[in-house]
Protein backbone atom coordinates (compact mmCIF):
# COMPACT_ATOMS: atom_id res chain seq x y z
CA UNK A 1 0.00 0.00 0.00
CA UNK A 2 1.31 3.60 -0.76
CA UNK A 3 -0.59 6.70 0.56
CA UNK A 4 1.03 10.03 0.30
CA UNK A 5 -0.18 13.21 2.45
CA UNK A 6 -2.90 15.21 0.86
CA UNK A 7 -3.53 19.22 1.35
CA UNK A 8 -6.14 21.36 1.63
CA UNK A 9 -8.84 21.23 -1.34
CA UNK A 10 -8.47 17.40 -1.34
CA UNK A 11 -12.57 16.45 -0.74
CA UNK A 12 -11.00 13.70 1.57
CA UNK A 13 -10.58 16.23 4.07
CA UNK A 14 -14.18 17.68 4.11
CA UNK A 15 -15.62 14.10 4.42
CA UNK A 16 -16.80 12.50 7.71
CA UNK A 17 -14.76 9.66 8.08
CA UNK A 18 -16.15 5.90 8.19
CA UNK A 19 -15.79 3.95 11.50
CA UNK A 20 -13.48 0.96 11.12
CA UNK A 21 -15.44 -2.13 12.08
CA UNK A 22 -12.44 -4.52 11.87
CA UNK A 23 -8.85 -4.49 12.57
CA UNK A 24 -7.60 -6.74 9.96
CA UNK A 25 -4.15 -6.37 8.67
CA UNK A 26 -4.77 -3.43 6.35
CA UNK A 27 -5.77 -1.45 8.83
CA UNK A 28 -3.02 -2.34 10.86
CA UNK A 29 -0.76 -1.62 7.89
CA UNK A 30 -2.27 1.83 7.74
CA UNK A 31 -1.33 3.20 11.25
CA UNK A 32 2.08 2.09 10.28
CA UNK A 33 2.30 3.92 7.22
CA UNK A 34 0.14 7.49 9.17
CA UNK A 35 3.10 7.06 11.49
CA UNK A 36 5.63 6.94 9.04
CA UNK A 37 3.75 9.43 7.15
CA UNK A 38 3.85 11.65 10.45
CA UNK A 39 7.12 11.14 10.84
CA UNK A 40 8.43 12.11 7.79
CA UNK A 41 6.86 15.23 7.65
CA UNK A 42 7.87 16.14 11.12
CA UNK A 43 4.57 16.68 12.51
CA UNK A 44 3.27 15.60 15.56
CA UNK A 45 -0.03 14.07 14.39
CA UNK A 46 -1.76 12.88 11.96
CA UNK A 47 -5.58 11.55 10.64
CA UNK A 48 -6.37 9.03 8.01
CA UNK A 49 -7.82 11.40 5.76
CA UNK A 50 -4.99 13.61 5.71
CA UNK A 51 -3.32 10.12 3.40
CA UNK A 52 -7.03 10.52 1.41
CA UNK A 53 -8.44 7.31 3.37
CA UNK A 54 -11.90 8.21 5.19
CA UNK A 55 -11.54 5.82 8.27
CA UNK A 56 -11.42 6.99 12.20
CA UNK A 57 -7.87 6.59 12.42
CA UNK A 58 -5.30 9.05 14.02
CA UNK A 59 -1.96 8.65 15.49
CA UNK A 60 0.28 11.18 17.00
CA UNK A 61 3.70 11.54 19.03
CA UNK A 62 3.65 14.80 21.13
CA UNK A 63 6.86 14.71 22.54
CA UNK A 64 8.52 15.17 18.90
CA UNK A 65 9.44 11.99 17.88
CA UNK A 66 10.75 10.31 21.09
CA UNK A 67 7.36 8.62 22.08
CA UNK A 68 5.79 7.35 23.12
CA UNK A 69 3.75 7.08 20.10
CA UNK A 70 -0.40 6.90 20.54
CA UNK A 71 -2.47 5.37 17.56
CA UNK A 72 -6.23 5.25 17.91
CA UNK A 73 -8.99 3.98 16.03
CA UNK A 74 -12.51 5.66 16.04
CA UNK A 75 -11.41 8.08 18.71
CA UNK A 76 -14.21 10.21 20.10
CA UNK A 77 -13.90 13.35 22.57
CA UNK A 78 -16.38 12.76 25.43
CA UNK A 79 -15.89 15.78 27.07
CA UNK A 80 -14.19 18.42 27.30
CA UNK A 81 -13.10 21.59 30.01
CA UNK A 82 -15.57 24.80 29.78
CA UNK A 83 -11.98 26.57 29.99
CA UNK A 84 -11.05 27.25 26.31
CA UNK A 85 -6.78 28.50 25.63
CA UNK A 86 -5.40 29.30 22.61
CA UNK A 87 -2.46 28.06 20.93
CA UNK A 88 -0.26 28.47 17.80
CA UNK A 89 -1.40 24.96 15.37
CA UNK A 90 -0.42 24.48 12.31
CA UNK A 91 -1.45 21.55 10.11
CA UNK A 92 0.70 18.99 7.57
CA UNK A 93 -2.39 19.88 5.18
CA UNK A 94 -1.90 23.25 5.19
CA UNK A 95 2.22 23.54 4.76
CA UNK A 96 3.33 27.32 5.81
CA UNK A 97 0.22 28.19 7.66
CA UNK A 98 -0.18 28.50 11.48
CA UNK A 99 -2.26 30.79 13.69
CA UNK A 100 -3.69 30.76 17.19
CA UNK A 101 -6.57 28.49 17.75
CA UNK A 102 -9.14 28.22 20.76
CA UNK A 103 -9.59 25.08 22.22
CA UNK A 104 -10.90 23.11 25.02
CA UNK A 105 -8.08 22.77 27.76
CA UNK A 106 -8.78 19.42 28.80
CA UNK A 107 -10.17 16.42 26.84
CA UNK A 108 -11.52 13.30 27.62
CA UNK A 109 -10.76 10.73 24.90
CA UNK A 110 -12.18 7.12 23.95
CA UNK A 111 -11.06 5.15 21.50
CA UNK A 112 -9.40 2.19 20.09
CA UNK A 113 -5.84 0.19 20.02
CA UNK A 114 -4.93 -1.15 17.05
CA UNK A 115 -4.51 -4.96 19.31
CA UNK A 116 -8.12 -4.09 19.81
CA UNK A 117 -8.52 -2.43 23.62
CA UNK A 118 -10.63 0.27 23.97
CA UNK A 119 -8.89 2.88 26.63
CA UNK A 120 -9.87 6.54 27.74
CA UNK A 121 -7.62 9.30 28.19
CA UNK A 122 -7.52 12.26 29.95
CA UNK A 123 -5.52 14.64 27.81
CA UNK A 124 -4.28 18.42 28.72
CA UNK A 125 -1.56 20.76 27.25
CA UNK A 126 -0.63 20.26 23.71
CA UNK A 127 -1.86 16.03 23.84
CA UNK A 128 -5.25 17.45 24.27
CA UNK A 129 -4.76 20.18 21.46
CA UNK A 130 -3.38 17.30 19.11
CA UNK A 131 -6.35 14.89 20.16
CA UNK A 132 -8.96 17.69 19.27
CA UNK A 133 -7.06 18.43 15.72
CA UNK A 134 -6.99 15.22 14.77
CA UNK A 135 -10.36 14.16 15.86
CA UNK A 136 -12.02 17.71 14.16
CA UNK A 137 -10.25 16.10 11.07
CA UNK A 138 -12.30 12.45 11.14
CA UNK A 139 -14.87 14.99 11.22
CA UNK A 140 -14.72 17.03 8.06
CA UNK A 141 -13.08 20.18 10.27
CA UNK A 142 -10.04 21.66 9.63
CA UNK A 143 -8.21 23.75 12.04
CA UNK A 144 -8.95 26.89 9.70
CA UNK A 145 -12.44 27.03 10.50
CA UNK A 146 -11.69 27.37 13.91
CA UNK A 147 -10.60 30.81 13.08
CA UNK A 148 -12.45 34.54 12.20
CA UNK A 149 -13.71 35.09 8.76
CA UNK A 150 -11.52 38.19 7.98
CA UNK A 151 -8.17 35.66 9.11
CA UNK A 152 -9.34 33.13 7.36
CA UNK A 153 -9.66 35.76 3.84
CA UNK A 154 -6.28 37.10 4.71
CA UNK A 155 -4.98 33.47 4.02
CA UNK A 156 -7.17 33.57 0.52
CA UNK A 157 -4.26 33.91 -1.42
CA UNK A 158 -2.26 31.14 0.68
CA UNK A 159 -4.76 28.79 0.92
CA UNK A 160 -5.26 28.52 -3.01
CA UNK A 161 -1.38 27.71 -4.20
CA UNK A 162 -1.83 25.00 -1.08
CA UNK A 163 -4.75 23.63 -2.86
CA UNK A 164 -2.26 23.19 -6.30
CA UNK A 165 -0.18 21.17 -4.18
CA UNK A 166 -2.81 18.20 -4.40
CA UNK A 167 -2.42 18.13 -8.40
CA UNK A 168 1.15 18.00 -8.11
CA UNK A 169 2.16 14.87 -5.75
Amino acid sequence: MQYKLVYYGNKTLRDKAEDVLDINDEIIELIKIMQNTMYMERGIGLAAPQVDISKKIIVCDVEMYDGPLLSLINPEIISSSDDKEPFEEGCLSFPGISSDIYRPSKVLVKGITPDGKEMKIEAEGILARVLQHEIDHLNGVLFIDHLEEYRRKELTSRLKKIKKLNSKS
